[in-house]
């Protein structure tokens, strides 16, 4: 299955330390970690989050990347919105065997900047 994650300055340089391959680990204060499943979600997100916050740069990035659809089974679709605004809700102590079910590699393929 193909999936969506916007991110900011900081999360980028950790996927690119990666080799573009994984997510980095979730902050204590962050218990889930949020994939979305199409690319006009991640870029609301990016544009409405990460452009205003000075520790993503003040811009957001829409990664792209496939994950096994076995995998994913385990969880269930989330709506929280619109009917799509739709995201996986995946615990941070899963996120290891996450990152290990990535199909090649987590793509770059929007650049939003903020004012």
């Amino acid at each position: 299955m193909i999936l969506y994650r916007p991110v900011g300055e900081q999360e980028l340089a950790l996927i690119r330390e990666s080799g573009y391959t994984a997510f980095p680990p979730r902050l204590p204060e962050q218990p889930i970690f949020y994939p979305v499943l199409n690319e006009q979600y991640a870029a609301e997100i990016a544009g409405k989050w990460n452009t205003k916050d000075p520790v993503s740069g003040f811009k957001g990035y829409v990664t792209r990347f496939e994950v096994d659809d076995g995998f994913l089974s385990r969880y269930e679709v989330q709506t929280v919105g619109r009917s799509y605004h739709q995201e996986y809700w995946i615990p941070a102590g899963d996120l290891t065997e996450f990152n290990r079910h990535i199909i090649g590699k987590i793509d770059v393929i929007q650049t939003i900047k903020g004012g």
